[in-house]
C-alpha cells in the first residue's frame, strides 16, 4: 500500500497560488485599463474629427471669433448661408453662468458643511444632511423647469419694476439654479473633509485658549483646504458641464456680453444643438460640435491642473 508523499502537497499550493495571483492580476490591470483606453479614444475622436472641422475653417477664426452662427449652404445656389464658427461667445456664457453658480454655491455650501459638522447636534444633522443629500438627486430638467418658471420670471419682474432691461432667458437665471444644484455637491464633499481632521488638532486649539469659532478659522479649515478645494474643482465641472439648466432658463443665443441679465448660451448646449436631427456628418456645422468637444476638454484639463497644484500646495504646507 502506497502512503502520498505529504511534501508534494506543500510544493503544489505556492504554483496554485501564484497562477491564482496573476490571474487577479491581470483581471485588476486590465480593469484599470479600461477607463485609460476609454479616455485615449475618446480625445482621438474627438482629434480626428475636430481636424477635418480646422481644415474648413481656421484655428485662429475659431478660437478668436466674436461671432457664432454655425450656418452652412445645404446647395450650391443659397444665399445668406455663410456661416462663423467663433468660439468667444460661448466661452463667455459658459464661464458667466458657470461663475454665477460658484457665486451662489460656495457660501451656501461651506457654511452649509461648517455647520453640520462643528454646530449642529446628531437630531440636526441626521435632519438636515439627509436633506440637502435629497438635492443632489432631483434631476436637473428639475431645475431647469423652477429656473424657467420662478427664477427667471421673478428677475425679470424685479428688473422690470428697477427700471432694468431683463431677458426673458437670462444668464443669471440658470446660474442661480445651477448654484442651487451644486450646493449640496459642495456641503456634502466638505463635510466629510472637515470630519476627517483629526480632533486632537481641535483639543490643541482649545487648550491654548481659542474659541471655538478661532479653531474652526484658524485650525480646521486650514487643515481641510486640500478636500475643500477639492470639491469646489468637482462642483466647477459640474457646473461648466451643465446642459439641461441651460438650454431651458438661458436660451441658445451666442451673445457676446458680460451681463447676467442678457440670454447667453454655453459650450455643452451648442454641442447637443449641432449634433441633434439629421445632418450632413461631413460639414462644417456638425464638426464644429467635436471642436467644441475638444475646446471644453481643454478648459476642464487646465482647471484640474491648477487645481491640483493648489491641492498639493497647501496639503504640503499643512501636513
Amino acid at each position: 500500500m502506497t502512503t502520498s508523499n505529504p511534501l508534494s502537497l506543500t510544493r503544489t499550493i505556492p504554483l496554485r497560488e501564484k497562477i491564482i495571483e496573476k490571474v487577479i492580476y491581470a483581471l485588476l490591470a486590465a480593469c484599470s485599463l479600461v477607463a485609460v483606453g476609454v479616455t485615449i479614444g475618446i480625445v482621438f475622436s474627438l482629434v480626428f474629427e475636430a481636424y477635418e472641422f480646422f481644415k474648413l475653417i481656421p484655428l485662429t477664426d475659431f478660437l478668436f471669433g466674436l461671432e457664432w452662427s454655425p450656418q452652412t449652404a445645404i446647395r450650391d445656389d443659397q444665399v445668406g448661408a455663410q456661416g462663423s464658427f467663433g468660439a468667444i461667445p460661448l466661452i463667455t456664457g459658459t464661464l458667466l453662468i458657470s461663475t454665477i453658480a460658484m457665486i451662489v454655491a460656495t457660501p451656501l455650501g461651506l457654511t452649509s458643511a461648517v455647520y453640520l459638522a462643528e454646530y449642529a447636534g446628531p437630531r440636526t444633522r441626521a435632519v438636515i444632511k439627509p436633506m440637502l443629500e435629497i438635492l443632489a438627486g432631483i434631476p436637473t430638467v428639475v431645475y431647469g423647469f423652477f429656473a424657467a418658471l420662478v427664477i427667471a420670471p421673478f428677475i425679470r419682474m424685479a428688473g422690470t419694476s428697477a427700471g432694468l432691461e431683463v431677458a426673458s432667458e437670462s444668464a443669471l437665471a440658470a446660474g442661480l439654479a445651477m448654484g442651487i444644484m451644486i450646493v449640496p455637491l459642495i456641503s456634502s464633499l466638505s463635510d466629510d473633509v472637515i470630519n476627517a481632521v483629526p480632533q486632537a488638532l481641535r483639543d490643541a486649539s482649545y487648550g491654548l485658549g481659542a474659541t471655538q469659532s478661532e479653531t474652526i478659522r484658524k485650525v480646521v479649515l486650514p487643515s481641510a483646504l486640500s478636500g475643500i478645494a477639492g470639491s469646489l474643482l468637482l462642483a466647477a465641472s459640474t457646473a461648466i458641464g451643465e446642459t439641461m439648466i441651460v438650454v431651458m432658463a438661458a436660451g441658445l443665443s451666442a451673445n457676446l456680453t458680460a451681463n447676467p441679465l442678457e440670454a447667453v448660451t454655453t459650450i455643452t448646449v451648442q454641442i447637443v444643438s449641432l449634433l441633434t436631427g439629421d445632418q450632413e456628418f461631413d460639414s462644417a456645422k456638425t464638426l464644429s460640435a467635436f471642436a467644441l468637444g475638444i475646446l471644453l476638454f481643454c478648459i476642464t484639463l487646465v482647471l484640474n491642473i491648477a487645481a491640483q497644484k493648489i491641492v498639493k500646495h497647501y496639503r504640503e504646507q499643512y501636513d
